[in-house]
């Protein structure tokens, strides 16, 4: 039996069972294994790490470990200088396009109320997430830890929050949205950038009292839904308010 000793860091004490948060604890192993394996194996995905030091020295994942090590583990934004080291995750994405998990649909329709890109299926599988991730570079949201620990994945996030509007703070907050939001800008339905339409084009599928009061339109030319600023907008720019506010 083997013994290495190891710390993680800020947001990834999330992952650890209380016991061993924010505390260098000792890991007994008997074959020796790679930092990611151990890593995964106690909980953290590797999607969330973005230093390891052995030592005091910077590591890849496929860094075998020895007896004794002294193991520590950062997440993606402690702040100290790090460009001199080895850094374990891909590099942010310049334009961020997200694609979410089944879970998290009304995240979902949050995160495209503000104009952000997103992609999300009610039916799709773990396979098609992965897949779609990797051909659009999206990042992956997603509350299943199990899917961030699969090798393919280059960018994903574990949401930690159960409330819609708390999960939206966190993701504007995690990625830095905050000037790239543009409130009614895209389909909720579909996540296609709206057009602008006129009146006379869509008069017909206008209820009376719409085409009486209302006379600026946008159109989604995937799914065709009309949009306009009917009294359900007080309410959504009361939350998009509430969120701004808080991150």
């Amino acid at each position: 039996m083997h013994t290495v000793y190891i710390r993680f860091y800020e947001e990834l004490n999330d992952f650890l069972p209380k016991e061993k948060r924010k505390i260098r604890f000792e890991h007994h192993y008997i074959d020796r294994t790679s930092v990611k394996d151990l890593i995964e194996s106690l909980g953290v995905p590797h999607t969330e790490v973005d230093l390891i030091l052995v030592n005091g020295k910077s590591v890849s994942f496929g860094y075998l470990i020895n007896d004794s090590d002294d193991i520590s583990v950062y997440p993606v934004f402690e702040s100290f200088d790090i460009k001199d080291a080895q850094h374990l995750r891909a590099e942010p994405l310049r334009e961020p396009k997200f694609i979410t998990d089944v879970h998290l649909g009304k995240l979902t329709r949050y995160l495209r109320m503000m104009g952000l890109d997103v992609y999300y299926k009610n039916d799709i599988t773990d396979i098609e997430i992965v897949n779609i991730s990797l051909q659009e570079i999206r990042a992956i949201l997603t509350m299943d830890k199990d899917l961030l620990k699969r090798n393919e994945i280059t960018h994903a996030y574990w949401i930690r929050n159960s409330d819609p509007e708390r999960q939206t703070v966190e993701v504007v907050k995690r990625f830095q949205l905050q000037k790239r939001i543009k409130e009614f800008t895209r389909c909720l339905e579909c996540n296609t950038l709206l057009k602008e339409t006129s009146k006379e084009k869509i008069g017909t599928r206008l209820p009376q009292k719409v085409k009486e009061n209302q006379d600026e339109f946008y159109i989604c030319e995937t799914c065709n839904k009309i949009y306009w600023r009917g009294t359900h907008i007080n309410r959504m720019t009361s939350l998009i308010d509430r969120i701004k506010n808080d991150v």
